[in-house]
């Protein structure tokens, strides 16, 4: 259980210090635009699309997750290490191929959780995982102020730094973690049936009452999420609200605290509340983030950025905590890692479709971040309102 644990911390490490900040922060300096962290996340998702439901259909099949993990965390180790090295179309190809890897690792990864948990602990032991990895977050965000700040050694070094430290949290995963699955019936699928697995993905999990709703549902309030953290707060902060990337350090500081704090209060509720009624009740904070967020920038009282910080980090935590558990509880054990491919599939559309609309709304027609964030808030509202009919139970 620890060692899945420390690897969902070493995963965090990777999400905030590169996707979600610094190479955010590496745009912003060498004054390129949004679209192109828009692209990198869209091409990204183009295959992890394809990839997810396979990975997870083919550990389901040989009864085996950690294979795949190790493969893909070695790949975004090495594609991390290597950003900021050359030009900038190649720093934007390594971008994609981390970013691909740690999405489709994810996959196996988050179905390993009911190898570490029973059904009595699974949402605290989610909930712990959540809150624990949200201090790799403060690794990520810490790793780039020594780098940066201090020893003014630049973005390639922290980069490195980021993609040591990610390697280093993961091992325990790989060596400690103690499958339990029991191969599944059927010819291990290999990378030409690929289509046809999500074909029969789809049609399978259209037969378990709640998983296409939970997963459309899924799909609107992960666009959000995704979009944000996926470097589009940032920039916001930064370019809409005006404020310097220490404030930014500071502001995440907060909202990584609230993540933590989020994680390991959702466990326990989980358990006595369920998983999906505290899931609607985070989607209800992240309007309240988000609203606050549009506020600051169009009152111009900056105070309001605050806001977006404790109750984003709150809802962060409680997201994940409660989101992944969600799916154990609609999901056959049988179909468990495909279905996490299907999971995972939905959050990549939603990768795709956030920058894009952030790309269209500011780049395309000119409009204001304000409301390319507005936008995002209405997909979190969509998102809850489509999860009201979804059972749990």
């Amino acid at each position: 259980m620890a060692s899945w644990v420390i690897y969902d911390l070493a995963n965090t490490i990777f999400a905030l210090g590169v996707v979600g900040l610094y190479f955010s922060d590496w745009l912003v300096a060498n004054d390129l635009p949004d679209s192109y962290l828009a692209a990198v996340l869209v091409a990204a998702a183009a295959v992890v699309i394809f990839l997810a439901p396979w990975a997870g259909a083919r550990s389901d099949i040989t009864g085996t997750r950690i294979p795949i993990l190790v493969a893909t965390t070695l790949v975004a180790v090495i594609a991390t290490a290597a950003l900021a090295l050359g030009p900038v179309w190649l720093t934007l190809t390594m971008l994609w191929l981390a970013v691909v890897a740690v999405n489709t690792g994810s996959v196996v990864y988050d179905a390993l959780l009911v190898d570490v948990s029973t059904p009595q602990n699974r949402g605290q032991i989610s909930g712990l995982g959540v809150g624990v990895g949200y201090l790799g977050s403060f690794l990520g965000l810490g790793i780039g102020l020594v780098t940066l700040d201090v020893l003014g050694w630049g973005y390639d070094a922290t980069f490195r730094a980021i993609a040591v430290a990610f390697l280093v949290f993961a091992l325990p995963a790989f060596v400690f973690i103690d499958e339990r699955g029991v191969p599944a019936p059927g010819p291990v699928p290999g990378l030409a049936d690929i289509a046809r697995r999500i074909v029969s993905s789809w049609r399978a999990a259209g037969r378990y009452p709640g998983v296409v709703r939970f997963l459309v549902g899924r799909f609107l309030y992960t666009d959000a999420i995704n979009t944000l953290i996926g470097g589009f707060l940032a920039i916001f902060v930064i370019d809409e609200l005006g404020l310097d990337r220490r404030f930014f350090a500071a502001l995440m500081g907060v909202a990584i605290s609230a993540a933590v704090v989020g994680g390991l209060a959702a466990g326990p509720v989980i358990s006595r509340r369920g998983p999906l009624r505290v899931l609607r009740w985070v989607l209800v904070m992240w309007v309240a983030a988000i609203t606050s967020g549009i506020f600051a920038a169009v009152t111009g009282v900056i105070a309001l950025a605050w806001l977006i910080g404790p109750l984003g980090g709150l809802a962060l935590g409680a997201t994940w905590a409660s989101d992944r558990v969600v799916m154990t509880r609609v999901s056959p054990p049988l179909h468990l890692g495909e279905f996490y491919g299907l999971y995972a599939t939905v959050g990549r559309f939603a990768t795709i479709a956030g920058p894009l609309v952030w790309a269209l709304v500011v780049d395309g027609i000119g409009a204001p971040r304000t409301a390319a964030m507005a936008v995002l808030g209405v997909f979190v509202l969509a998102g809850w309102w489509i999860l009201r009919k979804v059972d749990d139970a």
